[in-house]
């Protein structure tokens, strides 16, 4: 092929490249209004009912990590206990923490007022620094704690928005509670989090779907 006729196609041939429309990645399938999610940890499952239907944001991203499967080997490594209240009283905490080669992009996020699902034993509920930063750590509540629902009235805007509660565990809440009870450090942990740190985490083997 003569090389000046190469040569004076070729700016018609990026044109016509440049203009032709990219393909767009096809739309997530829909979720069911529950989808149940079993993490399996060194002292057994925890069996998880994530509510699409009212929060449909985190119980999307969540399901993200799990299907991707960056929630294996992920370890729960923080007990905050609170000695008021009924005991036991507090949560647990599990996630990415900041890994780059497992977490996603951060989330919108969702508030309580909006979602109607309130922080009560056994919820499960987003962890983040600001509202929208939101990726793959999330806490599972042993008591009722309402001071992390939003509320809309307050003039501090950490209250206003508070964290985004997106399901419950519907099975295993002994396996969380001998998470709670693990052994803490007294020297692991940055500002409020010392303290609060497990001392040996406990590893998330496997994070799937069930399906049915």
């Amino acid at each position: 092929m003569n090389r000046r006729f190469v040569l004076a196609a070729l700016p018609l041939f990026i044109a016509l490249t440049a203009a032709a429309p990219a393909k767009k990645a096809p739309p997530p399938a829909p979720l069911p209004d529950l989808v149940k999610v079993v993490l399996t940890t060194e002292l057994g499952p925890i069996e998880l009912e994530l509510d699409a239907k009212h929060a449909p944001i985190a119980t999307r991203n969540f399901v993200r990590y799990v299907d991707q499967r960056r929630f294996d080997g992920i370890t729960f490594y923080r007990a905050m206990k609170l000695a008021w209240g009924e005991q036991p009283n507090g949560l647990i905490q599990a996630g990415t923490r900041g890994d780059p080669k497992r977490d996603l992009p951060p989330i919108a996020h969702e508030t309580t007022d909006q979602t109607g699902i309130l922080h009560k034993a056994g919820s499960i509920s987003m962890a983040r620094w600001a509202p929208g930063t939101a990726k793959g750590d999330f806490s599972i509540l042993l008591a009722d704690m309402p001071s992390l629902d939003a509320d809309p009235k307050s003039t501090d805007p950490e209250a206003r928005a508070g964290y985004t509660a997106f399901g419950r565990v519907s099975a295993g809440m002994e396996v969380v509670r001998q998470i709670f009870d693990a052994p803490i450090s007294s020297t692991l942990g940055e500002g409020a989090m010392k303290g609060q740190m497990i001392a040996k985490p406990v590893k998330v083997l496997t994070a799937r779907r069930v399906v049915g």
